[in-house]
């Protein structure tokens, strides 16, 4: 079977003459005269009338990037875009010392925010590198409890995320 290239022109039987103009591994994406964009399999019944001898990659720009992600979100430390709740936006944090001699800190709390998160995408990453190590099994679990412990801990924090997809997960009683 030829794969077309982009620019290729065709006749199908259903929807006239078109141009080819994007090709994924299962269709072709065809600006047909009558009926405009059309998506089409590449197994479909339709005449060639020109065929373009570029150089295909039968996979969608959407496909590649989509792979993309996934693998970086799998094995890298790039970090999703994670939001502050709203009623924190522009808020900061005050630490008042047990002395009243002594002076209190303020910290935007959109700083201490991007601290949390910041730890906790760390904790994603070593936990990915520990089940992809050659660790015993059950050196593995070990570490995966104090991870999980960790998490735990951090769960006061969870008030500060604005999709409760993205707060933090301790262990969950059975």
């Amino acid at each position: 079977m030829q794969i077309l290239g982009i620019s290729s022109r065709i006749n199908h039987p259903e929807f006239g003459k078109g141009v080819v103009t994007n090709v994924t591994s299962k269709h072709y994406w065809v600006t047909f005269i009558e009926s405009g964009l059309e998506t089409i399999d590449i197994n479909s019944e339709f005449d060639i009338i020109e065929a373009a001898e570029d150089d295909v990659d039968t996979v969608s720009f959407a496909e590649v990037e989509s792979s993309l992600v996934q693998i970086l979100k799998r094995w890298s430390d790039a970090s999703e875009v994670v939001h502050i709740a709203d009623k924190w936006k522009g808020g900061k944090l005050i630490l008042e010392p047990g002395d009243s001699n002594l002076k209190s800190s303020e910290v935007p709390i959109d700083t201490f925010f991007h601290k949390i998160t910041m730890v906790r995408d760390r904790l994603r990453v070593m936990e990915q590198k520990i089940n992809s190590s050659n660790l015993e099994e059950q050196e593995k679990i070990d570490l995966q409890q104090y991870i999980t412990r960790s998490y735990g801990s951090l769960t006061s924090f969870n008030v500060l995320f604005k999709l409760k997809e993205q707060q933090f997960v301790g262990q969950r009683s059975k």
